[in-house]
Order: C-alpha cells, then structure tokens, then sequence
C-alpha cells in the first residue's frame, strides 16, 4: 500500500483500504455537529465518499494503528479519531501512527451497525471485506499494534466502558490493555485467549496474527452520542498512544 503525502497538511499522508464503502459522513448530524468544518475535516469528510480513507502521520520507530467505525452506529470514537488526526498533525512524532476514522463510511452515513448486513467485527477473517481488508493493510504496512475503538449501549455486550484484550497468542494485548485501565479507569476484560468468545473480531483476528491489539469502548446509546463520550473515547487513545510513548 502506497500513501501520498498531502502537501497541504504538512506532514499528513493519505491511501484507501477500499472504494466501495464510501458514504456521505455529513449527512449523519449526529457526527457533523461535534466538528468544526476545518479545511482538513471537511478534506477528510469528502475523501470519505469515495471509499474507507487511511491517513498517517510521523514515521520511524513503531508502527501504531488507531481504528474506528468499524460499526457505523457507533459515533464517539470516530469524532474522537478525527478529533486524535486534528492533534497530531505537523508533532514531530518518533512513531508512524495510522487513523481510519470512518472504517465504513456508508454506515456512518446511514448510521447502521452493519456495512450491506455484514457485522465487520464479524468478518475481519473474511476474505475482501472491509475488515478484512484493513487487517491486509495492516501486516502489508508492518503495523506492530492495533486499538480498534467502538462504543457500546446500555443493552448491550459489554455495557460499559471498558477494554477489551486477550493473553494468549500474543501476550502485549493485556499489556497494553491494562495500562489503559490504569490509566483512563476503563474496566478491563481479558480473555484467555484470542477469538474464544467469537470468531472475526478485528482486535482477535490481529492477536491471532501475532499483532497485538486491543478493543476499547466507551458507554453511548447506538446511534447518537452520549455526553462525554467523545471525550473519553479520546483519552483512551491517547492513552493507547502513551503506552508506546507517543
């Protein structure tokens, strides 16, 4: 996977993980009014038509990804993701850190959990979906840990902010997950070993290819934004981020 540098964003660079989950993200109001309509929001905005956008800023040292929308319905963490693209343009960074913001822009847009009824923390292992997809840009760009960041209702599995990791195969996923817990107060839940619960979850898909990854969720109603949550799906990024220094 090439990414083109975007000579108008400074040290910003751009690719797609596909061209056939693009949607009109601006006509969800629920995400369009947390942002401020910045020349790079409304570029991020309109590169989102077209496909699932990857961005990337820094370079050398590791190789982090930040991953959200991978369920359309679930707004917090990719106003936070946009809000975390917002913060580290033009750092000097020791690290490349990769964003996907929208994972599935036509289910933003339509704000559905499913892209075409297919749950894509469902299908990181199936071949050519989204998921899928942005698992292959992951071992082709060398990525050495992954936080898929989602957030979850009050009905729902698990209900409350939390982070997810496994032990086993790849021990650093509770690593990591721990000091997030630490760190931010999200309660964690960690299972013994990747994909026992379900199969096809990106953060389990990822640890089972020995790329250690953690999933992080933050209390909001499905399909609108919960007060704070932006903000908290924020500092479990950034948090993600402090464990490898950035």
């Amino acid at each position: 996977m090439h990414l083109e540098k975007l000579d108008q964003f400074g040290n910003l660079e751009m690719s797609y993980i596909s061209d056939f989950s693009g949607g009109y993200i601006s006509k969800n109001e629920h995400i369009l009014k947390y942002l401020d309509l910045t020349p790079l929001n409304q570029f991020i905005l309109e590169k989102s038509v077209y496909g699932t956008p990857i961005f990337k800023v820094g370079g050398g040292g590791k190789k982090i990804m930040i991953v959200s929308g991978i369920h359309g319905n679930e707004l917090p963490p990719q106003i936070a993701n946009l809000y975390m693209i917002n913060e580290l343009l033009n750092k000097d960074l020791n690290n490349a850190v990769y964003l996907i913001p929208f994972a599935a822009p036509k289910s933003s847009m339509d704000n559905e959990r499913t892209l075409n009824s297919l749950d894509l923390n469902r299908a990181a292992h199936i071949k050519n979906s989204v998921s899928n997809l942005i698992m292959q840009a992951i071992e082709e760009l060398g990525v050495t840990a992954v936080g898929d960041f989602h957030s979850t209702s009050f009905n729902s599995n698990p209900g409350c902010e939390s982070v997810f990791s496994s032990k086993s195969p790849t021990p650093e996923s509770f690593l990591m997950a721990n000091y997030i817990s630490r760190d931010v107060g999200s309660e964690m839940l960690s299972f013994d070993f990747a994909g026992s619960m379900y199969k096809g979850a990106l953060e389990d898909v990822c640890n089972l290819n020995g790329i250690p990854s953690i999933t992080c969720e933050v209390l909001s109603p499905f399909g609108s934004v919960g007060k704070g949550t932006v903000e908290t799906s924020f500092r479990q990024m950034k948090s993600f981020l402090s464990y490898f220094g950035i």
